[in-house]
């Protein structure tokens, strides 16, 4: 089983910097060839003299269609790498991407120049989020300046890929700060009433910062779903949201426990109010926001059934 690394990024998102850096460090060396397939040209070059350190061998391939399975096992059979590390074009549509039979996906990377991630969020949202959805850790840098947003970038990541570690850094390194905003609506108040605008955003924060809500009242219009297999005492209240385009429409909603009947069945819309609590759930793996049912009542389909970001 080979081992596969993919660092994702636009221009200039400081992914040769990063790779360099690991590369350079005891904890990442290798008895074995490492393999770097540089899918792009950047202003920075990689130093030859830590290639040759780290027995590393670098490969440049202009086109997405170079790097299907069958030019990459010719690759393995000429420089029979122990492990494989892509510099992986930000541009390419991470969809083309497949490896071999017996390569294994160590660990997805997206690299995201802060001051640039507005104009790519609201420009090339698709093509970010096909470089984000899998990365299990997303790191912005260059952050200087830009403390004041760093909380939406988050809640725009977290849209798209619930389970990523976020980093934000800056000159100084890893910022090391409580990502609070304004939210809009009054975090402070016992009972939250939702609307379509702000559901998205309180399921994110709820999902992220599920201590702030413990014990609250919220209430929201919700589509009924019955999970399946059947779950005595428990359903999912939600809404569809698109997060990134038509194609990418997801159903977010939370566990909700209830007891005796719970007077609505699955597809049903519903206005509803609940208490959010934090308990261990197996969808989780760990524990998460888990609403208990204060009182729910069937209504028609709202104006707005797709909610989005």
């Amino acid at each position: 089983m080979k081992s596969v690394f993919v660092i994702n990024g636009f221009l200039d998102s400081g992914k040769t910097s990063f790779i360099s850096y690991t590369l350079g460090q005891p904890y990442f060396r290798t008895k074995g060839v490492t393999m770097l397939v540089v899918c792009e040209e950047g202003e920075e070059e990689y130093d030859e003299k830590l290639l040759k350190a780290t027995n590393t061998v670098m490969v440049t391939v202009d086109d997405v269609s170079d790097i299907t399975p069958d030019k990459l096992i010719e690759l393995d059979k000429k420089y029979r790498p122990e492990r494989v590390i892509f510099e992986y074009n930000g541009m390419w549509n991470y969809k083309e991407f497949k490896l071999p039979f017996l390569w294994k996906l160590e660990q997805q990377i997206t690299l995201i120049n802060a001051a640039s991630f507005e104009l790519y969020y609201t420009n090339m949202r698709s093509l970010l989020a096909e470089s984000l959805r899998k990365s299990e850790l997303i790191i912005f840098n260059r952050c200087d300046g830009l403390t004041d947003k760093l909380a939406s970038f988050k809640r725009n990541v977290k849209a798209l890929n619930q389970q990523a570690e976020i980093v934000f850094e800056d000159a100084q390194g890893e910022i090391n700060l409580t990502l609070d905003e304004e939210l809009p609506y009054d975090v402070s108040k016992d009972h939250i009433d939702l609307t379509d605008a702000t559901y998205p955003i309180w399921y994110i924060d709820a999902l992220d910062n599920t201590d702030r809500y413990i014990g609250k009242e919220v209430s929201f219009t919700a589509r009924c779903l019955i999970p399946q297999p059947v779950i005595k005492g428990m359903f999912v209240p939600g809404r569809s949201v698109m997060t990134c385009c038509a194609e990418d429409i997801q159903f977010l909603g939370f566990p909700c426990k209830f007891t005796g009947d719970l007077g609505c069945k699955d597809g049903d819309w519903i206005d509803m109010v609940c208490k959010v609590d934090k308990e261990y759930f197996e969808g989780y793996k760990d524990e998460g926001p888990v609403l208990k049912l204060v009182s729910l009542k069937k209504r028609g389909k709202p104006a707005n059934e797709v909610l989005s970001f």
